[in-house]
């Protein structure tokens, strides 16, 4: 948002009860969701990490959506096209077609393929099944980049809850001498550890699909609500910035293009592509498909409308807003009753939550699956990897919660550092090892290496920020096409090899 007036958030109106009331009510459904899927999971580690393969459709569309979009739906996004306009949307159109071609070119053969080759819990585990000549390499290495990516991304998640505290309860919450920054952080951690550690994959997969509806609802009311309900509202087209709704007005082709690339991300989503695997049937993924899609564009859409109806909204009344990345809950105060102020807050924190949850799940099962069972404990019991599991889920929140206590951090930068890792390390990966017979096991091994290297780089010698003179190139294109050269390359010359003895 290089070039964009810094603006200055008004200081919000003292919390009112009816506000309150209903964030308590969403952190009780959260919790008896929680526990009903405690009453209902098996007590074995295909319970607790995959809900024993059996999620409908609906809820397994709508778990992928939730655990995808995290608080950058409804604070990075909206606060992107607020500051910039329009051309900040290639991001979701980016995002729109490579979550498409997930759902068509991985879902149905991951589904299949995890169960057939030995039953996989984990994507690590299915790797190692695939290529079992590198399998011990690859969980350790996947684990690794998982549980590290995953750490930054969760990061990610709890600073969206500490903003949402900090912007809209400023002082209005006994914190016991915490910071409202710190103290939605804690809460927010909390209340997504109390139900992932009891109620393991089915709790996060029900909870995402009312977050998911919750999300969504508030994504369509909004704009709505600022476009036809408020008379004093600028029209969009009247913004005080040129080309604010245009999709091209200063932007470049490698700002294009790493925008759109956001959509190669996908395919290396540990915490998304999960949920394809547990989905009850593969002939049940069309629907799912066709669901998750129109979750997604909806709801992007919304964020859209969100971030450019709520400029028009403070040019045309005087507001002037410190952080772009709050307009959302500083909307939420102005032009609605406390009561659905509330679940606008609510729709925020199921954003984020869905996501903390997801992701720590699935660190979780790779601490468990791929260095507890496998390094200290071959032979422990279905009680004791569960209990294990639980404990994992602490720790990577804990090693989350030291990352998000800088103030400073922005939601967008943390997440799309974190998607880069994992669309390049794992992306071209898991489409080779899903369609290419020929793909080998040190192919695996050197693209995984090869894309987490070249995405740390990239990040590190700041070409993300500025690249040969000019805007920087998002490190997911250079790691993703890194990777799938060194995997075609490896594998191609172990297959020589191993013809040539």
């Amino acid at each position: 948002m290089a070039g964009q007036p810094r603006l200055r958030l008004l200081r919000p109106a003292s919390m009112n009860t009816y506000t309150l009331a209903s964030l308590a009510a969403y952190f009780l459904l959260m919790v008896g969701i929680g526990i009903y899927a405690w009453s209902k999971t098996r007590a074995d580690s295909a319970g607790y990490l995959l809900a024993g393969r059996g999620l409908g459709p609906a809820v397994t569309a709508l778990s992928a959506g939730a655990s995808d979009m995290s608080g950058w739906l409804l604070l990075g996004l909206p606060g992107a096209l607020f500051a910039s306009g329009l051309v900040e949307a290639w991001i979701a159109i980016g995002l729109t077609a490579g979550a498409l071609a997930n759902w068509i070119i991985v879902a149905p053969r991951l589904r299949e393929q995890t169960e057939r080759l030995g039953d996989a819990l984990t994507i690590p585990q299915f790797l190692a099944n695939r290529f079992p000549e590198s399998g011990t390499l690859l969980r350790v290495v996947s684990a690794i980049i998982i549980v590290g990516f995953f750490t930054v991304y969760t990061a990610s998640g709890m600073v969206g809850g500490g903003k949402l505290f900090a912007t809209a309860f400023a002082g209005a919450l006994p914190t016991g001498g915490l910071s409202d920054y710190m103290f939605g952080i804690l809460l927010t951690a909390g209340i997504v550890l109390v139900y992932t550690m009891i109620g393991g994959f089915l709790a996060v997969s029900l909870t995402d699909f009312v977050q998911g509806m919750i999300m969504m609802t508030a994504l369509v009311v909004m704009p709505l609500v600022i476009l036809l309900g408020t008379e004093s509202s600028l029209a969009l087209s009247a913004v005080p910035q040129e080309g604010f709704l245009s999709l091209t007005e200063g932007a470049t082709f490698i700002g294009i293009i790493s925008a759109v690339t956001w959509g190669l991300g996908y395919f290396g989503q540990p915490h998304i592509i999960v949920r394809f695997m547990a989905i009850d049937s593969v002939e049940n993924i069309s629907r799912a498909r066709l669901i998750g899609m129109s979750w997604m564009v909806i709801s992007l859409l919304g964020a859209i409308a969100v971030g450019l109806a709520g400029r028009a909204y403070a040019e045309g009344n005087g507001l002037v807003v410190e952080d772009p990345e709050t307009i959302f809950i500083l909307l939420s105060q102005l032009l609605f009753h406390p009561a659905v102020t509330g679940f606008l807050y609510a729709a925020l924190l199921a954003a984020i939550m869905s996501t903390i949850s997801a992701q720590l799940l699935v660190s979780s099962s790779s601490l468990t699956e791929d260095f507890y069972r496998l390094f200290l404990r071959r032979d422990a019991s279905e009680r004791e990897a569960v209990n294990i599991g639980r404990l994992s889920v602490a720790l990577v929140a804990a090693a989350a919660l030291v990352i998000a206590a800088d103030p400073e951090s922005e939601v967008l930068g943390l997440v799309a550092n974190a998607w880069a890792g994992f669309g390049a390390a794992f992306g071209p990966l898991i489409l080779l090892a899903l369609t290419w017979n020929r793909m080998t096991g040190a192919g695996a091994v050197a693209g995984l290496v090869t894309g987490a290297g070249v995405v740390a780089g990239w990040i590190a010698l700041g070409w993300n920020k500025a690249f040969l003179g000019g805007p920087g190139l998002y490190e997911i294109v250079p790691g993703f096409f890194a990777a799938l050269l060194a995997i075609v390359v490896v594998s191609l010359l172990g297959k020589h090899r191993a013809a040539a003895e």
